[in-house]
């Protein structure tokens, strides 16, 4: 993944950002990114990898370079189009409105450029309507249970048959699957097992959920596009509307 900024020449500045853990603001170097009050963005250091948000910024002032750390991402929090209620999710049909590219941003801090990803499957598949094929222990079993009713799947795409998730845990994971004619295969996560994983579970789950409503409630818009996106609706308020002082929200009931 590459970061993500905005298409202006950067103003240097010295940023303020606060995280989640409830400890006071950090201050960071800025040269990158034009930035703003209440973007979400990631930065070198201690900090790595966690999501902050800027509380406020200078473009006046004189540092030494080398005792600070860099903002090194930002998320691309605009969304347009339109939202559909598909439970503890909001669906999208329309391909620009919540890309997995975009929403990765606001889960995942950018990779080095040179990261390098190889992957491999044995052609087994199984169908969506009976996990049990998966043939996952217990534990793995009710620990994805456990992630999918926590919702923790917070982001799901189809694009015709190309499947990606992405999974809140100990760091975000990124699943791959290939669904066609109610069959999975090709199901590959980023964590570290070499068997089927929790977090496969949980996406397969949130899976056959979505496609249930949007068989039931959307089937029209989605025969249309061959498309879905769902964000998880804590996710999609807490980073996309988080601090933002313009725009709007169209809701249909």
């Amino acid at each position: 993944m590459k970061n993500i900024g905005y298409d202006m020449t950067p103003v240097r500045s010295l940023v303020q950002v606060a995280f989640d853990s409830g400890q006071s603001p950090l201050i960071y170097y800025n040269d990158r990114f034009d930035l703003k009050q209440g973007d979400v963005v990631y930065v070198e250091g201690k900090m790595e990898g966690r999501r902050g948000h800027v509380v406020s910024l200078t473009k006046t002032f004189k540092i030494r370079l080398s005792d600070y750390k860099r903002v090194i991402g930002v998320a691309d929090r605009s969304v347009k189009g339109r939202l559909y209620f598909g439970g503890s999710h909001l669906i999208s049909f329309d391909r620009n409105a919540l890309p997995y590219e975009k929403v990765l941003t606001w889960m995942k801090a950018p990779e080095s450029e040179d990261t390098e990803y190889v992957s491999g499957s044995d052609g087994e598949t199984f169908p969506l309507n009976d996990l049990g094929q998966m043939k996952v222990s217990d534990a793995v079993g009710v620990r994805g249970v456990e992630y999918y009713r926590q919702n923790r799947v917070c982001f799901l795409e189809l694009n015709g048959c190309r499947g990606r998730a992405l999974v809140e845990g100990t760091k975000t994971y990124e699943v791959e699957f290939t669904c066609e004619d109610g069959q999975i295969r090709g199901l590959v996560c980023d964590c570290l097992c070499a068997y089927h994983c929790k977090h496969e579970v949980a996406v397969m789950l949130q899976l056959s959920e979505t496609l249930k409503c949007i068989e039931e409630k959307y089937a029209a818009e989605y025969a249309e596009s061959g498309y879905f996106s769902a964000v998880s609706r804590e996710l999609f308020f807490t980073v996309a509307a988080t601090g933002q002082e313009k725009g709007s929200i169209a809701v249909e009931i």
